[in-house]
């Protein structure tokens, strides 16, 4: 374990976590594309009057509370959106600027920023890669998934010019990850969407988020056409209520077939070589540590700031009830270790279903999100995880390949070394027997296929 360092204000509370990780969102909710299924664009209706734009004295003051914040020695500054280009490179220059003024002895700081990246160029690659930025960018795969719900206002597709957003980073050797949406679209195209990151795009690390959009029976018709403002209506605030969910949204079932698709593939070729973050903290469950909020028996640690300071449980929980305060009127580590922030968390864990508590995957899952718990269980108690039959799915199929890698971890081998355990299964059991991932395929027309044939456009034909 690292060594701690100390308070610094002794009026800070010392029973507060030693670290956390905030998303800072500078723009507000204010993008320049529309996205279909992006319920962050609803959120400027928390703030009608207020320009979405962060301060030069919130900014400060945020950047000065991160660091004395924390205990350990390193801290992130993860800038989200919102599109965070919108604040123009000066503005982050500003924010390296005040890192250096006020990280403390030991301190070590890294910078990440979400992106669409449509607005990268050139200028914006010098800075990253003064700074060693680490860029996420936000892809759902080939031009023809992609465009079906990342659209700019009018409605057009935007996979071109995130692919010469990409091109920008790639020439310029800027670290960059992929996050991509698993929606109704993709979710039946996993393999295809993944294999696109890997040899096309030459993505290293990746990380899939289920669309999961919540409405209630009053409003699910206005949710299905989207969060954009239109002519005639008052845009709807989204909030976690309702037990429907959107058009959009990924099924529970899909969303564990998807992964257990991607799993697959990943396990014959790339463990090692290509990270997957579900997987990577799947893996690191099996060793009692739980790295990933969604996941881990509690939650509570991943605060959202608005850009006037306003400081929230979770970027998921931007709605009033669940507001912690402003960072100009309390230190944001009181407001990160008030009784509301800590209740928060441990609700996750105390408000499980009783079909969650006897699962045989509760060590891993630990019934996921909160955000997600609007289902009936089994046994028909409320507060269910929506994509529980997706996450079992997934957490149970995985299960002897993440105990082999974990042995092979207690051996001090390398847990790539399960890609030549599996290609033997694979031999053993034959090309014409059904594929392990359980489409019903054989398995020589399945993940025993080296190069299937995708019907997506993939990058070439973009620019």
């Amino acid at each position: 374990m690292s060594k701690q360092l100390p308070i610094i204000d002794e009026n800070l509370p010392a029973n507060a976590p030693p670290q956390f990780h905030l998303l800072a969102k500078p723009s507000g909710s204010t993008c320049n594309i529309d996205c279909t299924y992006c319920f962050f664009l609803s959120k400027e209706a928390l703030y009608p009057n207020e320009k979405n734009r962060m301060s030069d004295s919130t900014l400060e003051t945020y950047i000065r509370q991160l660091l004395e914040s924390h205990r350990t020695p390193h801290v992130t500054v993860a800038w989200q959106g919102g599109e965070p280009t919108l604040m123009k490179v000066e503005f982050f220059k500003r924010s390296v600027e005040l890192v250096e003024k006020y990280r403390r002895p030991g301190q070590t700081v890294e910078h990440t920023f979400q992106t669409n990246g449509i607005l990268i160029d050139d200028e914006w690659c010098a800075f990253f890669k003064e700074h060693d930025f680490l860029i996420g960018l936000s892809v759902d795969g080939p031009r023809e998934i992609h465009d079906a719900y990342r659209v700019d206002r009018s409605g057009h597709g935007t996979f071109d010019k995130v692919m010469q957003g990409w091109s920008h980073l790639q020439r310029h050797g800027i670290r960059f990850n992929i996050l991509c949406t698993v929606n109704a679209v993709n979710e039946i195209h996993g393999r295809t969407v993944y294999r696109f990151f890997r040899d096309e795009m030459k993505a290293r690390w990746i990380q899939f988020i289920p669309i999961v959009e919540r409405a209630t029976a009053e409003t699910i018709d206005i949710a299905n056409k989207g969060w954009s403002e239109r002519p005639g209506r008052k845009r709807l605030l989204y909030t976690q209520t309702g037990n429907l969910v959107t058009e959009r949204s990924v099924g529970s079932k899909q969303y564990g077939q998807f992964l257990v698709d991607i799993f697959e593939e990943w396990l014959r070729h790339d463990v090692g070589s290509v990270y997957v973050q579900l997987f990577d903290v799947t893996l690191e469950a099996y060793f009692g540590r739980h790295l990933l909020c969604i996941h881990a028996p509690t939650c509570g640690y991943g605060p959202a700031l608005e850009a006037n300071g306003d400081l929230y449980t979770c970027d998921h929980f931007v709605e009033p009830k669940f507001k912690l305060g402003n960072i100009h009127e309390t230190h944001m580590l009181k407001l990160v270790a008030s009784q509301q922030m800590r209740k928060f968390g441990d609700d996750k864990q105390d408000l499980l279903t009783p079909q969650c508590q006897q699962c045989e995957v509760l060590a891993l899952c630990n019934g996921g999100c909160p955000k997600d718990r609007f289902a009936l269980s089994r046994d028909g108690d409320s507060g269910h995880n929506y994509l529980c039959s997706g996450l079992e799915l997934f957490f149970l199929h995985t299960r002897p390949a993440m105990r082999t890698m974990g042995r092979l971890l207690q051996q001090r081998r390398a847990p790539s070394e399960v890609m030549a355990i599996t290609a033997a299964e694979d031999e053993k059991r034959g090309p014409y027997q059904n594929c392990s991932c359980g489409s019903g395929r054989k398995f020589r027309f399945c993940h025993g296929d080296m190069t299937p044939n995708s019907p997506f456009t993939g990058i070439r034909s973009a620019t």
